[in-house]
Order: C-alpha cells, then structure tokens, then sequence
C-alpha cells in the first residue's frame, strides 16, 4: 500500500505541472492583465512599467510561470492585484467552504445511498419510481432557482434556517450546504439504484442465495460493498467540486469563502488570484482521487494496489 501511494504521489507532480500551466497560460496569455487597472482612463506608463515588472509580466511566458511556481513551492500563491496575499485570503475563506463541502457530502452520501438501495430492493415499484422521478426533477431545475426556493420556503416562510451566512457558522451554513448537496442526492441515487440492481442479478449473489445466506447479509456484505464502488468514486470527485466552492451557491447565500473569492478574482480579472485558488482546488481534486483509490481495495478485497 505505501509503495502504491508513493508512485500516485509522484504521478501527480505532471499532472500538477500541466494542469497549473494550462490555467497560468489561459489567465495570463489571453489579454492584457495590466488592462482596466485604473478604471476607464489609461494607466500613466509608470505605472504600467512597475506593475509588469512586479508581477513579471515582461518576462517570456514560460519564465513567468517557472517564477510562479518557484514561490507555490515556498508556499506562495502570489499576491492579488489589490495589495491581498493570495495564500492568507485562502486560509482565512478555507474553513467556511470545508463546512459547506461536509454537509453536503455527508447529506449526499446518507441520502443518495439510502435512496438509491430502497429503489433497487423496490424495484418497478412506486419508491423505485418515486426515487427516479424526484431525482429527474432535481438535477433538470437550476440550482439558483433551488437554492432561492430553499431560502423562501425554509428560510423565510418557516424559519428553519437562516437565508444569509454573515459570520460562517455550523448553523448559517446548513441550508446553503443541503443546496449544494441535494443535486449530489440524485445523482448518487440513480448511480446506487443502477449498480445494486446490476450486482443483484449478478452469479456471486445467486451463489450466496443458494448457500442459505440471509437476504440481509446477501445484499449488505456482498452486493452492496460492490455497488458502492462506483458510487464513491462520484463522491471522490465531488469533494474536489465542493470543496472549490459553488460559486452560485456562494453568491446565493453570500457566503465568503472559496467559490466567492474564485468569482471576484474573474470578475476583476486578477489572474494571481484565479491561478492560485485553482492550483489548491488541483491539489484537492487529486487527493480526494488518491484516498478513493485508496477505498477500492477496502470495499472490494479483489482490488489489489501492490
């Protein structure tokens, strides 16, 4: 297993250096970054000269982005155009974005999975059916317009959560991240409903049915520990999704963390800022696909990572 983890971790150093030069090539290759930096007038030459030269725009590309990642490896992502260092403004949003991305994936996970097994076992019956009609009906509706009903119906109409996250706290950031979670919902319950259904007609169930095992642990050690494999490589990637931070749910609930600082730095077009929020959400993206991997063999024995 250490060797296994050891050769992924040296896997994603490419992926790392691709994935970040991509974004840097995108963000500072396609425009002028120095453009719109004093309004609607044009920026006195000066200044023009001393901000190229503080963010090494009037070097060759390849040696921006070899400057660039010279100072990620000491840690620093840089520093935005309005004076921020871009690592501490991540730290300081970071924790409200993982209280969103826990509450979701923990909704996500024990609604879709339950869903999704009852719908298997219900099959052609009205739960099945209920389960994929409402998981239809979820993921075609637009999460502005869920997440506005949740905020009228919940927040406001019955008062059970508050509409707005003003200081990021457990209880504010609730409805923003059952939100988030709920289009996650549908889809793990249609992934658990399809692959339970699967693994149910599948040779190993019918000889363990044959045997005299108990329908419980038929379909709770063996069949469902199979099915759940696909369903957590959905979950794997999702954390990478959620912990960048929807940015419309964010803007819906006005929540200051990731999503929101990622949608300030497009909008005012600061490249420091979208190239290092990116390059940590890279980061997230790939560890979460690690431990999932890392998941195979503890849910399915047969997988092996020697």
């Amino acid at each position: 297993m250490g060797t296994y983890v050891l050769r992924r971790l040296l896997q994603m150093v490419p992926v790392i250096i691709g994935s970040t030069f991509l974004i840097f090539v995108m963000v500072f290759a396609i425009g002028d970054p120095a453009a719109g930096r004093c309004g609607d007038r044009p920026c006195p030459p000066a200044y023009i000269a001393q901000f190229r030269a503080e963010y090494n725009l009037d070097e060759p590309l390849v040696v921006q982005y070899g400057l660039y990642m010279l100072k990620v490896l000491q840690g620093d992502l840089g520093t935005a155009f309005n004076g921020q260092v871009v690592a501490t403004e991540l730290l300081n949003r970071w924790p409200t974005t993982v209280k969103v991305a826990l509450i979701a994936v923990v909704f996500e996970t024990l609604i879709g999975i339950a869903a999704g097994i009852l719908a298997a076992l219900r099959r052609g019956r009205f739960l099945d059916y209920l389960v994929t009609v409402s998981s239809l009906v979820v993921i075609s509706i637009p999460v502005f317009v869920v997440g506005g009903l949740a905020q009228l119906v919940l927040g406001i109409r019955f008062g059970l959560f508050p509409v707005t996250s003003t200081g990021g706290s457990w209880g504010e950031l609730v409805l923003p991240g059952l939100v988030l979670g709920a289009f996650s919902v549908a889809y793990i319950a249609r992934l658990m409903r399809g692959t339970l259904i699967e693994n149910l007609r599948a040779d190993y169930v019918r000889t363990a049915r044959a045997k005299g095992l108990t329908p419980r642990r038929t379909i709770g050690v063996h069949a469902l520990r199979n099915s759940l494999i696909p369903v957590i490589t959905f979950i794997g990637y999702d954390i990478g999704a959620l912990m960048g931070g929807a940015v419309v749910t964010e803007r819906i609930f006005n929540i200051n963390g990731i999503g929101g600082y990622l949608f300030y730095g497009i909008n005012t077009k600061d490249g420091s800022i979208v190239v290092g929020t990116i390059t940590c959400l890279v980061l997230v993206y790939l560890l979460a696909n690690l431990l999932v991997d890392v998941l195979y063999g503890v849910l399915d024995p047969r997988i092996s990572h020697d």
